[in-house]
């Protein structure tokens, strides 16, 4: 998606001196190759030119869609539906409101015949207050929808042998949550999120549900993971097309920074300015 130029800034400008501020950082994922590392869902905007504007603003590439929310195939849905496609990127339709695998192979089915796609974001929720994934029922009904070859993107929590299983199953992504979906709480465990980067490395991970602001993007971008998924944050923000911008600088800030290779953390300070000898006004006196 094109950026105009008025909402362009000096970080767009690349600098020298650095190979990694000019060597492609393409994330593969589902067959695609994926320039922007923000991903972004359709739903809560105050009107559909907002979500038109916000996603140019952002560059996105990847939209997500709820076959339950937009039904296309509707009388109804035909506006919203013309209106998504004519952003352009890929779409990942989701099987949000989905309560048992069988529901969500379902859901599958139709989203791929609706939308023309094999991409699908599995969701298979497990508790209503929470909105927390059910670990089997997903894993289930990931590995049916893979051997009929769709490219999943597996929404899960923080639980490392879940993330295993989906991985073990041939998911496209995984999709860990930073925090219950919809709190903007960011990430909650850190640590189980390090813990997935470092036991996964070959895995697509992408954190989806319970980021609230750009900073959080940045945090979880920086311990390696490959993407963010964001709506809510966006679409109920003050500004939504400024916000959608604001999380595109941050994932590439946290994308650049975990390239770049973060300082070791102390225990103790360390001057950031050696004093070597004698201070200069105090040499030939």
């Amino acid at each position: 998606m094109a950026l105009n130029d008025a909402t362009r800034t000096v970080m767009d400008a690349p600098a020298p001196g650095s190979a990694l501020l000019t060597q492609p950082d393409l994330l593969r994922v589902g067959g695609a190759g994926l320039h922007s590392r923000l991903f972004l869902g359709t739903a809560r905007y105050p009107s559909p030119s907002v979500l038109a504007d916000a996603a140019q603003a952002a560059q996105v590439e990847v939209l997500t869609v709820s076959l339950r929310r937009l039904a296309p195939q509707s009388q109804s849905g035909q506006a919203w539906w013309q209106r998504i496609q004519s952003l352009g990127g890929h779409l990942l339709p989701n099987t949000a409101g989905c309560h048992s695998a069988d529901e969500a192979i379902t859901l599958a089915h139709m989203a791929r015949e609706i939308f023309a796609t094999p991409w699908i974001k599995l969701e298979v929720i497990g508790d209503d207050y929470t909105l927390q994934p059910d670990p089997w029922g997903t894993v289930a009904a990931a590995q049916t929808l893979v051997r009929e070859g769709f490219a999943v993107f597996a929404y899960t929590t923080d639980d490392l042998v879940t993330a295993m299983k989906l991985r073990d199953a041939g998911v496209a992504a995984i999709m860990p949550w930073a925090a219950p979906i919809g709190t903007g709480a960011g990430p909650r465990n850190l640590p189980a999120l390090r813990t997935l980067r470092e036991r996964l490395p070959d895995s697509v991970l992408v954190v989806d549900a319970g980021i609230g602001a750009p900073h959080h993007a940045a945090q979880v971008m920086e311990l390696g993971y490959d993407a963010v998924l964001v709506n809510t944050a966006v679409a109920e923000a003050g500004d939504p097309v400024a916000m959608a911008r604001a999380f595109t600088l941050s994932v590439q800030a946290g994308r650049l920074a975990h390239r770049a290779l973060p300082m070791r953390t102390r225990e103790v300070a360390q001057a950031s300015t050696p004093m070597v000898g004698v201070p200069f006004w105090h040499q030939g006196s």
